[in-house]
């Protein structure tokens, strides 16, 4: 029984490939993808033709909602490039290997008293965390079968709404208009968590073998899996960005660039925000083995004005963010660590990643950061 546990996320990784295939569009017994469901399908935002079977039925890859632990200190199995999703709330700090959540896609847990639910769409890589308290109903979120645009369906199991996972938004049924909030978070390395956090809580997954990757190669396909209509051309469909949306203002900076640059200074919305962008974090859809595949790298929005009320200029000098103003130095969370600043905390923006076509096809009129 032991051993047949350890197979199961491959066993639904297959047949996700299988039914996708084979049933596009359709669900694993040949039914449409709103069959099965109580949820009030007259109540919806959206085109529900726009909807796909991701070819495995609810639940099918399986959230989880008892979360373990282990402290950081004795996790041996992680690499310093391990990508994890790194959650703080109220003192209680939290890493979500993707390794984990490429397999379950949706963690129901409970951060510093407030539930949230840890969410990582692999067709997307949109890695985003939402607090499931709506309308003072604490929900549990599951994963639907279906995909929009690529992007999974999370289903709530109090009345099986539908909502999009890289927006957060209820597109069908009864909490159809409803927006989810979202939880500030990192996607960072392994070795980042570490060292901020040394008392921090690593997320273990119920099963084995959680180091393969079951997406080999995707994040450099030109052909996002169950993806219906066109991609934006302006850049390559599975490019990685990272994304925020300030008011009306949408933009989107493709890690290439980032790369280059380091940090970049902007303005969204008359808010003066900085990106940073640093190596060091290994693609969960690359190689067979997570942590040896490629480094993308990892970048996080910060507002770029202090509490006394400066805004600052940052850029990239020996190795190091470094504002203008006064030449302190500040780290990837956005905390200055010497100079006059030192003890400043920026806060951060709300902008996550995603691959570009993903965005694209939910912000269609994002703008796109040139160099």
């Amino acid at each position: 029984m032991q051993r047949l546990r350890k197979t199961l996320p491959d066993l639904f990784y297959l047949a996700l490939i299988i039914g996708a295939f084979v049933f596009v569009g359709r669900g694993m017994f040949g039914n449409s993808p709103t069959s099965g469901w109580e949820t009030d399908f007259e109540n919806t935002s959206i085109n529900l033709d726009d909807v796909l079977s991701g070819g495995v039925p609810r639940d099918g890859i399986p959230p989880i909602d008892n979360p373990n632990f282990e402290a950081v200190q004795y996790v041996l199995d992680l690499q310093p490039q391990s990508p994890i999703i790194s959650l703080e709330i109220n003192g209680d700090s939290r890493a979500y290997p993707l390794e984990v959540l490429t397999r379950h896609e949706i963690v129901n847990d409970v951060v510093g008293g407030v539930p949230v639910a840890v969410t990582y769409c692999p067709l997307c890589n949109s890695a985003v965390v939402y607090e499931r308290t709506v309308d003072g109903e604490v929900l549990r979120f599951g994963v639907s079968g279906n995909l929009r645009n690529s992007d999974l369906i999370m289903w709530d199991d109090k009345t099986e709404s539908w909502w999009q996972q890289l927006t957060g938004e209820g597109i069908v049924g009864d909490y159809n208009g409803y927006m989810l909030e979202m939880v500030s978070s990192q996607l960072i390395s392994f070795e980042m968590f570490q060292q901020r956090y040394p008392n921090g809580q690593v997320l273990r997954g119920p099963y084995g073998g959680y180091g393969r990757n079951p997406y080999v190669g995707y994040d450099s396909s030109p052909n996002p899996f169950l993806f219906k209509g066109a991609t934006d051309s302006r850049l390559f469909a599975t490019e990685r960005v990272l994304a925020a949306k300030i008011g009306d203002a949408k933009m989107a900076y493709s890690y290439t660039a980032l790369s280059r640059e380091r940090v970049v200074n902007d303005t969204l919305n008359d808010t003066p925000v900085v990106v940073f962008w640093q190596s060091g974090l290994a693609s969960a859809l690359d190689a067979g083995n997570i942590d040896e595949s490629r480094d993308v790298g990892m970048a996080l929005m910060y507002m770029r004005t202090t509490s006394d009320g400066q805004t600052l200029t940052f850029r990239f000098e020996n190795g190091q963010f470094v504002d203008n103003l006064t030449d302190s130095v500040w780290n990837m969370f956005g905390e200055a660590i010497d100079g006059h600043y030192t003890g400043e905390v920026l806060e951060q923006v709300d902008a996550f990643p995603h691959l570009w076509f993903a965005w694209a096809a939910f912000h269609p009129d994002t703008n796109l950061y040139r160099t």
